[in-house]
């Protein structure tokens, strides 16, 4: 929803197939009399690449009247034109949480941490603000660093992509409903080496060794884990999933997930088993790349100059080791379902809240967004009845496998795969298919009514207890419901 006061930005997205890399974008509000945005050229958008035209904050809707207002878009040279309704709500209908969040700031010992006020990370900063220092302390010792700079730290009070992004500054997602469902000190202590990695520099840094030294010094990607041993069960048969490293380092982030920064990870583990921290470090820093040269053949070039093997003997050697870990059974399930489950989130975020998926992420600069005292880009993302129904059953699967519970795990996977699978095909009732999800969306609609948002959800039988926030502020609320012939109501 957008509201009268408004910095609105605008993404137009160039359709599969059409090639629209010099044409620009102009578009005019209310026509014929009202003002231009634009133009703007068409350009690479994420990590994925997206081809887009963006629009950013480019509509200042302070002046504007509520109701609805025509935007009239323009492509040239193609000469493409169409136009779209766009509906202003009146300033005052603006949820009173949302009218008194702004950004606020703290220091540490390590870190300038900006935030926004009323917030979960406002109400639980005097945690978050120990845990950063925390891990930058333990981040710079394992790095080795002479590091003293000021970090920036941005808290995002929403999940976008898997909770975590460095680029000028850290920004990481600190909220209740987390459905990624990941370690919050475990993603700033992955932030936190990206940042003092860069500071320390080299030529050419893969991507494949970027991020594997992350997940390597944070001793787990999205939670505490053994490296080897996890990365051993790709090879077993019941899974099948290594990806050979030539492939992962040439197209890193286009690999499945999960698995790329988990080989990245153990294979610098052996790296480092075999050579030394401090060789490895030097071999690191040290490699270059020529026009037009592959990933894997700066890496090559790399171990040849600094231990006299090739990449291909490298993964040899790697593999072996892989092929030598004891007892990587135990595992398997984990990995498998820790796969499954951001497979279908990352499903999740491209289908119902696309803005959060991490190829794409409608990630910005926070700098900017500070001196114009933007929050709502933030603050606003998809929470229907059917958002908060899935985000939460994905935290049930998650405190399931956290649990050991692998066969309930796999089921609440299932279930949430089957209501994505009716949502794309446009089934009427998509939720309707199983007793779980079912309840979860009437008890995220029931509590919504009733002006809370909910945060987690556990059913037993035909009671269920919940957390949930209201508009007064952020505090977790503790509320209890039944459930009878007249669906979930709150208990007395």
């Amino acid at each position: 929803m957008l509201y009268v006061g408004d910095q609105v930005s605008i993404e137009v997205i160039s359709p599969p197939g059409m090639d629209l890399k010099d044409a620009s974008l102009r578009i005019q509000v209310d026509p014929p009399n009202g003002p231009y945005l634009g133009p703007v050229n068409f350009a690479a958008w994420g990590i994925q690449g997206r081809d887009e035209a963006t629009l950013l904050w480019a509509w200042d809707t302070r002046d504007q009247d509520p109701g609805i207002h025509t935007l009239e878009f323009s492509v040239q040279p193609q000469g493409y034109g169409w136009s779209e309704q766009i509906s202003l709500l009146p300033a005052r209908d603006l949820p009173q949480s949302q009218a008194d969040a702004q950004w606020s700031s703290t220091q540490t010992q390590c870190c300038t941490v900006f935030y926004i006020t009323n917030t979960t990370s406002a109400r639980d900063l005097s945690i978050l603000t120990s845990q950063i220092d925390e891990q930058a302390r333990l981040s710079i010792d394992e790095m080795g660093a002479n590091f003293t700079e000021p970090i920036t730290i941005t808290v995002l009070p929403r999940l976008l992509g898997h909770g975590g992004f460095t680029s000028s500054e850290i920004s990481v997602s600190y909220l209740d409903r987390n459905y990624a469902a990941n370690s919050w000190a475990l993603v700033v202590h992955h932030e936190m080496v990206h940042t003092i990695d860069a500071h320390l520099g080299g030529d050419f840094r893969p991507t494949i060794l970027v991020e594997g030294l992350a997940v390597y010094m944070a001793g787990g990607h999205y939670k505490p884990e053994p490296l080897m041993p996890r990365a051993a069960t790709l090879l077993e048969d019941d899974l099948n999933w290594y990806i050979p490293l030539k492939t992962l380092a040439d197209d890193f982030y286009a690999s499945q997930h999960e698995i790329g920064y988990l080989e990245g990870a153990s294979l610098i583990e052996y790296m480092v088993d075999t050579y030394g921290l401090d060789a490895f470090l030097a071999f690191y820093r040290d490699i270059h790349t020529h026009q037009d040269e592959s990933q894997s053949a700066a890496i090559d070039a790399a171990l040849n100059a600094h231990f006299s093997i090739t990449f291909s003997q490298l993964e040899r050697d790697f593999l072996a080791a892989l092929d030598g870990e004891i007892d990587t059974s135990a595992w398997v399930d984990d990995v498998r379902l820790t796969v499954t489950f951001f497979d279908t989130m990352r499903r999740y975020q491209h289908l119902l809240d696309p803005s959060a998926y991490f190829r794409t992420a409608w990630l910005l600069d926070n700098k900017t967004m500070r001196q114009r005292g933007i929050v709502a880009d933030y603050l606003r993302h998809p929470h229907t009845p059917q958002n908060l129904a899935l985000e939460t059953l994905f935290i049930t699967a998650s405190d399931q496998m956290s649990a050991d519970q692998y066969t309930h795990a796999s089921q609440t996977l299932e279930i949430i795969t089957s209501v994505l699978d009716a949502i794309e095909n446009g089934t009427a009732h998509p939720f309707s298919g199983s007793t779980l999800a079912s309840d979860y969306l009437s008890i995220a609609a029931t509590l919504q009514q009733l002006g809370y948002e909910v945060q987690k959800i556990n059913t037993d039988g035909n009671v269920a207890l919940v957390y949930v926030t209201s508009s007064s502020g952020p505090d977790l609320i503790e509320r209890h419901l039944t459930h009878s012939a007249d669906g979930w109501s709150l208990s007395p």
